[in-house]
């Protein structure tokens, strides 16, 4: 073989191994690129009086607009298994998730935990959040019970493939004693605890959103994105992006220390109805977002 005949026999040798090479990796990237997609959800409180009325209709209404996920709270734990059936069958239908479910302290209780455990896998849910503690500890020892609680509830839902969350409001960002209650509980639950973050609030007690997902990798698992401002007459009622939260910061916060896996917008109420707020406010997220 000539020497012209060897190089070009290499030359489409090595061309050949690149392609390939090129074509097996291609869906490596295409998959680590879907793996980066992160749902967004509405937490249902949103439209809770739509939903009281017509939870069908409500949950069909909110996956036409593009939720990819919803986060059903505390009355759902009152559903026979035949209703979540139902529910989880609605959603399989509509092709959307309910990836989280909101729950006040009582679902926390050593007797009341199981039913929650049963209720969330029936419908698909991976992560039940505590969305409030009960009476509100005024000591940071109370607060120390208060992630003890959270504790036991990890270890029992992690065999079951779930997670323990907590979903902060103002209190927990005003501090008691010198410390932020917040701050307790990150310090003092294992890190299976989720700290669902709620920004609307840590905003109006006067904290840096950005700063506590720092503070927190791989934590912030779960965010509620509700824009606030200290204007009179709006706080919670401007919609998602029309607040002063840095949205563009917090996101990228999220996603490259907090360990974001799914957003949820949440609206306590606006100018306008409240299936349109939520459209508008998903319209908002992905101009924001991107």
């Amino acid at each position: 073989m000539s020497e012209d005949s060897l190089m070009k026999t290499t030359h489409d040798s090595i061309s050949r191994r690149s392609f390939l090479g090129v074509a097996a990796a291609a869906p490596v990237v295409a998959s680590a690129a879907q793996a980066r997609h992160i749902p967004v959800g509405l937490e249902l409180y949103s439209v809770r009086d739509e939903l009281k009325k017509d939870l069908t209709g409500t949950v069909r209404a909110v996956a036409k607009l593009g939720y990819e996920d919803v986060e059903f709270y505390s009355p759902y734990f009152r559903w026979t298994d035949a209703q979540a059936k139902d529910v989880r069958k609605l959603l399989d239908d509509l092709g959307i998730r309910c990836l989280s479910t909101h729950n006040d302290a009582q679902s926390f209780t050593a007797e009341n935990l199981p039913r929650a455990i049963e209720l969330n896998q029936i419908i698909g849910s991976k992560l039940i959040v505590m969305a409030h503690p009960g009476k509100v500890p005024t000591n940071l020892d109370g607060w120390k019970g208060v992630a003890e609680r959270l504790n036991a509830a990890a270890d029992k839902l992690k065999p079951q493939g779930l997670r323990a969350g907590y979903h902060n409001h103002e209190p927990e960002f005003k501090p008691i004693e010198g410390k932020r209650p917040i701050e307790v509980l990150a310090a003092n639950t294992v890190k299976d605890v989720v700290l669902q973050f709620d920004v609307g609030t840590c905003l109006e007690a006067g904290s840096d959103p950005v700063a506590w997902i720092d503070k927190n990798p791989g934590r912030i698992v779960s965010m509620h994105c509700k824009d606030w401002s200290p204007d009179a007459g709006k706080g919670y009622k401007v919609l998602l992006g029309e607040g002063v939260a840095p949205w563009k910061k917090i996101f990228d916060a999220a996603e490259s220390t907090g360990g974001i896996e799914f957003y949820l917008i949440e609206q306590e109420g606006s100018a306008y109805p409240p299936v349109d707020t939520a459209d508008r406010c998903l319209a908002a997220f992905r101009k924001l977002h991107g």
